[in-house]
């Protein structure tokens, strides 16, 4: 094949090149396009003939440009198409120029001039102006740096003040983590995958992390938040393993250590502690849920036997979904009606066994297994039925309640629902444990995402470099707020579980904050998994980037220890019932005083210039935040209390008057939730002492504010708290505050110290 004809160096048609070349460039020329060109080339006086005549050939629609003319002319744009060169027009008058240098003649400079001008118009009428038409034309990859996310700086000071307490307990969890035997793989068959993860915990156990919140004497060192921070670790490797570990020693060797009495923990809790008696902690009835107070299962006390009997009435009180049921456990701890001399007095918590060491089910327990589920499939959940099963007086964890020599209940909680609600608020570790392991969780997805994100070039200016998805504004404001909440639920996780440990602290609030942490950290887990699967495109959606089984595992973290919602609601009796009332209890009955007295307090006035300004300072300020919040709880807390005072004077049932307004109750719970998050976070930037460190979690905890007040926007616009001019504005700062932060994602994201053999998702390791 002749190679083609070189290119005309003639001045005029050299010039004109780059838009001719622009004009055919998705290979056809329009009636609209021709008739620009012509038009140019009739006004250009500057043009020659020749010149004239060579663009004409190019005008000709029956007969386009040869590929491999087209190719010589764009190949000799792309050789002047750099530093200063930005416009087709510009490109062409490059051309002239080295032309020039290599001994064409180009005329009087004066033309150029003129042919700047000509053509500069002719751009603006075929589109074609601006940076990105020249790009588009050669194909420009790597013309600028392209903004992006970068690592450095004070991803450490970030770290130390998120990290938590327990930071050497921490690292020995992780390094267990990373051990053979903790591992499961995906592939494996259930069975084999149940029996991998009853070694996993062992090993765990082994490892002498099993009962740090059981007493020294037994085992452990008498440290709740140890235990909490164990649990959320783990909560980094396989979810399986967590629940299953929870379920060992958090509900059932929590429930020997809270709610029995010395005879029960020198006789279990050791065994437990080492996993020679795996057990499990039998509260769920199919019928009932998460209404503990109305479980049907009974023990009725035989006092000539000195024992009870445990009886399932009918499918619906089957213990149900309990974990360690199905095969590996031998003793249950099964909530059920303790009836004794004819008397029914309530729920209480027996110790009964369900089979033998060789595992044969125990007389009088019959056992089904749950099969698959959509995640967690390494634990054994199963069904639980009684017919009969009798136990040894001692049986019964006797801390609150118990049976006398003489067959006579005894209890020092002579109220039955104090006694019943005394008993579960013991158990409120294990909300705080899955509010803790839900963050890490998050932290975990938003460490891959970021970090695939951050790398993962996509599309870009026209012609220009392909830039990273993170440069895309949506990505930002998916991935970023969700990082910002991320950080405000850290800091409320770590002051909940220090509060937790603390003796002197109000307990009622203890219990409040950890349905509302356990709600709305298990809540946000599930969205920021999804936000970050679909941030992370199709190579989200590979089982091997950990996404999918993230998605599955966590799920039911909004559902086991009390369903989100019915927290929600609990959270918002509370506080209307100014902590004063049980946690556990829907009814409303007895709080009129209490909403009586709300209902006549004046909320505070609003600031009428607060509501109008639109200064960036003033939106991006944590004060403002704080008021806002704060206004939002305070103004449904008092709404609410009118609403269900108003239909309890008018007679209404309690109960039916708190349906009436549940979607209230619950819109009160979360703002407080909101409320508390930005205080905790406040609480912890201000502890904060690395100057560089505390200016970035400023900026990250500002971003938590504004999207959570954007989140909220359509209330405060309702309420009149903002302005449509203010809503607007904090729209834009949120945009504002992503563009700033992207540059320091990785930063944010590697301060969460999650290492690569823990993250395990290729997208999100190696960088």
């Amino acid at each position: 094949m002749r190679p083609p004809a070189p290119l005309s160096r003639e001045p005029s048609f050299l010039v004109f090149l780059p838009l001719l070349c622009a004009a055919w460039a998705d290979g056809m020329i329009d009636e609209v396009e021709l008739a620009a060109i012509r038009r140019a080339i009739d006004d250009a006086e500057w043009m020659t003939d020749e010149g004239r005549a060579q663009v004409r050939e190019w005008l000709d629609r029956t007969t386009p440009p040869a590929t491999a003319v087209y190719a010589a002319a764009t190949a000799a744009i792309r050789t002047v198409a750099g530093t200063g060169v930005v416009t087709l027009t510009r490109a062409g008058l490059t051309l002239v120029e080295a032309s020039a240098l290599s001994g064409v003649p180009t005329g009087p400079p004066a033309w150029r001039a003129d042919a700047a001008a000509s053509l500069g118009k002719l751009e603006t009428d075929l589109g074609l102006s601006g940076v990105e038409a020249l790009r588009e034309l050669v194909g420009a990859r790597d013309w600028a740096a392209v903004p992006g996310a970068c690592a450095s700086g004070v991803t450490s000071q970030v770290a130390q003040a998120i990290r938590g307490d327990y930071p050497e307990l921490r690292a020995r969890v992780r390094a267990a983590l990373v051990q053979p035997e903790v591992r499961i793989p995906d592939s494996l068959p259930l069975d084999e995958q149940r029996e991998r993860t009853l070694a996993a915990v062992k090993a765990l156990a082994d490892a002498g992390l099993g009962a740090f919140a059981f007493a020294e004497e037994h085992g452990g060192a008498g440290d709740a938040g140890a235990g909490v921070a164990v649990f959320e670790e783990l909560a980094l490797g396989d979810l399986s393993v967590l629940v299953k570990y929870g379920v060992q020693f958090g509900l059932f060797g929590g429930s020997i250590a809270q709610l029995g009495t010395e005879k029960h923990h020198r006789r279990y809790l050791a065994r437990v502690a080492s996993m020679e008696l795996p057990g499990c902690y039998a509260m769920t009835e199919t019928g009932h849920g998460s209404n503990v107070r109305d479980i049907r299962t009974v023990a009725t006390y035989d006092a000539a036997a000195r024992e009870f009997v445990v009886n399932t009435p009918d499918d619906d009180a089957r213990k149900d979904y309990i974990g360690n049921a199905a095969l590996h456990g031998r003793i249950a701890t099964v909530f059920a009606r303790l009836v004794a001399g004819g008397t029914d007095h309530g729920v209480h918590a027996f110790l009964v066994p369900i089979r033998d060491r060789a595992g044969e089910t125990a007389p009088g327990v019959s056992i089904e297994d749950c099969g698959a589920k959509a995640g967690l499939n390494g634990v054994d959940n199963g069904r639980i039925r009684f017919d009969g099963a009798r136990v040894p007086r001692d049986a019964l964890l006797d801390r609150f309640a118990g049976i006398d020599d003489a067959g006579e209940y005894e209890s020092p909680i002579p109220s039955p629902g104090r006694r019943f609600f005394t008993m579960l608020g013991t158990l409120v570790s294990g909300r705080v444990s899955i509010a803790a392991a839900s963050a890490a969780v998050a932290r975990k997805a938003l460490t891959i995402a970021v970090r695939y994100t951050a790398s993962r070039r996509q599309f870009g200016p026209a012609g220009g470099s392909e830039v990273p998805v993170l440069t895309y504004l949506s990505v930002q404001r998916a991935l970023l707020p969700r990082l910002a909440r991320c950080y405000a639920t850290g800091f409320a996780v770590r002051a909940l579980i220090r509060r937790m440990g603390d003796p002197t602290a109000d307990r009622r609030r203890v219990e409040v904050q950890a349905a509302a942490l356990k709600a709305t950290a298990s809540g946000d887990a599930v969205d920021i998994l999804q936000a970050c699967r679909e941030a992370c495109g199709g190579q989200g959606y590979l089982a091997e980037n950990q996404f999918g089984k993230l998605m599955a595992d966590t799920d039911v973290f909004t559902t086991f220890e009390g369903a989100n919602p019915v927290l929600l609601q609990l959270v918002a009796k509370s506080l209307l019932s100014r902590y004063g009332r049980d946690m556990g209890d829907l009814s409303m009955w007895g709080m009129t005083r209490y909403l009586a007295e709300l209902t006549g307090t004046r909320l505070t006035e609003m600031n009428p210039v607060a509501t109008r300004r639109t200064d960036p300072e003033h939106l991006a300020g944590h004060d403002f935040h704080m008021a806002a919040l704060r206004y939002r709880e305070e103004r449904l807390l008092r709404s609410a209390a009118r609403r269900l005072k108003a239909r309890i004077d008018a007679g209404i049932d309690s109960f039916d008057a708190a349906n009436e307004c549940q979607d209230h109750l619950i819109a009160l719970a979360s703002a407080h939730a909101d409320r508390v998050l930005l205080s905790a976070a406040m609480d912890g930037l201000e502890a904060t002492t690395e100057s560089e460190g505390k200016a970035l979690l400023g900026r990250v905890l500002s971003l938590f504010g504004l999207s959570t007040l954007e989140r909220r926007r359509a209330w405060y616009m309702e309420a009149g708290y903002l302005e449509p001019v203010k809503s607007e504005a904090i729209r834009a700062e949120v945009n504002r505050a992503c563009r700033e932060l992207a540059p320091r994602a990785l930063e944010l994201v590697d301060a969460f110290e999650v290492s690569d053999d823990l993250i395990l998702a290729p997208i999100g390791v190696g960088r």
